[in-house]
């Protein structure tokens, strides 16, 4: 199994504290059947000044030490990037890392709201032949509102990312309700942990896997699956 979205790097930002819990988080996902995960600390400037070099940096730090623990997790580099109209510069500047060095972006959006530029950015970023992902479009308050908002930005290009914790009432029975209403309607391409600890924010993505095999069946839980390793490897999600 392939998590796209964790927050499991030590000490960079509202995730993993230090390289104790990532080892512990490491332990956790092996557990749930996870072999791959992409560390996507936040990227958000003046608040967690993630760049792309740290990044990295960091990735080959905690895959050494899963290596020597003798842990079977493989972690790549990547980031959960807080949409502004200066990302594109910080791109170009090399601030900006996708997920795995490869096609795909993962962004996120304010909570309470979708910005006016967000659909010229998606245009922009596809221009340079950068796929974007909207990371738990479930939990923003304009598009639980308005859910076409997304749609939208599907239909120009964008794929969107489900947390895993969503699914499973994690967040509520409103989130709960509108991840289902947003998976029956081909609205969400990825289901991921978001995991920033193994407490109150931990993995979840089997229990999630077997509510939407329970609702939806075997063959969308393998479409998420096969989404994910398109993701990993840079192959165009089909």
């Amino acid at each position: 199994m392939i998590d796209i979205h964790s927050h499991i790097l030590p000490g960079v930002d509202d995730g993993a504290d230090n390289i104790g819990e990532s080892i512990v988080m490491a332990r956790k996902a092996v557990e749930q059947g996870i072999t791959n995960i992409i560390a996507t600390p936040h990227y958000h400037k003046g608040k967690y000044d993630n760049d792309k070099e740290k990044v990295e940096g960091e990735t080959r730090k905690l895959n050494q030490v899963l290596y020597d623990l003798e842990i079977p997790l493989k972690v790549w580099p990547g980031q959960e990037i807080r949409i502004t109209d200066e990302l594109l510069e910080d791109f170009d500047h090399n601030q900006i890392i996708t997920l795995n060095g490869l096609q795909y972006i993962l962004l996120e959006l304010p909570s309470n709201h979708v910005p006016r530029y967000t659909e010229r950015l998606i245009h922009d970023l596809q221009i340079k032949r950068i796929t974007p992902i909207i990371a738990h479009p479930e939990r923003n308050l304009e598009i639980i509102r308005n859910p076409d908002l997304l749609e939208y930005l599907v239909w120009n290009g964008a794929y969107s990312q489900i947390t895993a914790g969503s699914i499973t009432g994690k967040f509520g029975w409103k989130t709960k309700r509108f991840s289902n209403y947003l998976i029956g309607s081909d609205l969400a391409h990825f289901i991921a942990s978001d995991a920033h600890n193994t407490g109150n924010r931990g993995f979840q993505l089997k229990e999630a896997y077997k509510m939407v095999q329970k609702n939806f069946g075997q063959k969308v839980v393998e479409e998420f699956n096969e989404n994910a390793k398109s993701v990993l490897y840079g192959i165009k999600v089909k």
